[in-house]
């Protein structure tokens, strides 16, 4: 029966020892692991610095590496075209599937060289008084170099002439030094009396191996 009253108290002493201890090695522990946390916060922070910094230099080089663009502006006249084939629908009047080829007088400067000529050839349609082209069109430069165009147009017509509209255009390469040329544009287009058209274009190219922006 007096076993019980000091057992009691021997443990409350090892109890009181190891509480004692506790705390000195909790400190330990803690302060070791604040001191981990906190080196792989700043190993992370130069990480993350060290990306961000590779990404900023990848894109200025590829902008430094990106060709110029230089602006375009053109105008030319082109007459009545010199091969002309239309073909009815079928379905309802003023419908009609055509055919088209012609030449232009064309000003314009490209790499230094002067606009001469150009020669168009292309499949439309018109449908009362709207119409829409699509078609190729060469320019023939002062050099002897050419560039090679697709275009898409839209206009109005009145009385079966043509009278005002616009195209959209794409550079699809060239010859000479025009070689691997690209570039696009619009332009816009009036309706001429002798039945041709008049027309104003605007837009960019890059010739190939035109040095890098700076």
């Amino acid at each position: 029966m007096l076993i019980f009253p000091y057992s009691a108290p021997s443990r409350s002493i090892a109890s009181t020892r190891d509480s004692a201890t506790a705390p000195s090695i909790w400190a330990h522990v803690g302060w070791t692991l604040r001191v981990i946390h906190h080196g792989n916060f700043h190993t992370e922070e130069k990480s993350m610095k060290n990306k961000i910094l590779c990404g900023l230099a990848l894109f200025v080089f590829a902008v430094a590496m990106t060709p110029a663009q230089t602006k375009l502006t053109s105008s030319g006249k082109c007459g009545k075209p010199d091969e002309y084939h239309d073909m009815a629908a079928g379905d309802q009047i003023g419908h009609v599937f055509t055919l088209a080829s012609g030449k232009c007088v064309t000003k314009g400067e490209v790499g230094g060289a002067a606009s001469k000529e150009g020669l168009f050839s292309e499949h439309g349609e018109v449908s009362g008084d709207h119409s829409k082209a699509s078609g190729v069109y060469v320019e023939t430069f002062d050099s002897g170099d050419k560039i090679f165009y697709t275009y898409q147009a839209t206009g109005t017509m009145k009385d079966n002439a043509f009278q005002a509209g616009e195209n959209k255009y794409q550079i699809t390469g060239g010859t000479g030094k025009m070689k691997g040329i690209k570039g696009s544009g619009t332009c816009k287009t009036t309706g001429t009396a002798e039945g041709g058209l008049e027309y104003t274009c605007t837009g960019e190219y890059t010739l190939a191996g035109t040095a890098p922006a700076k």
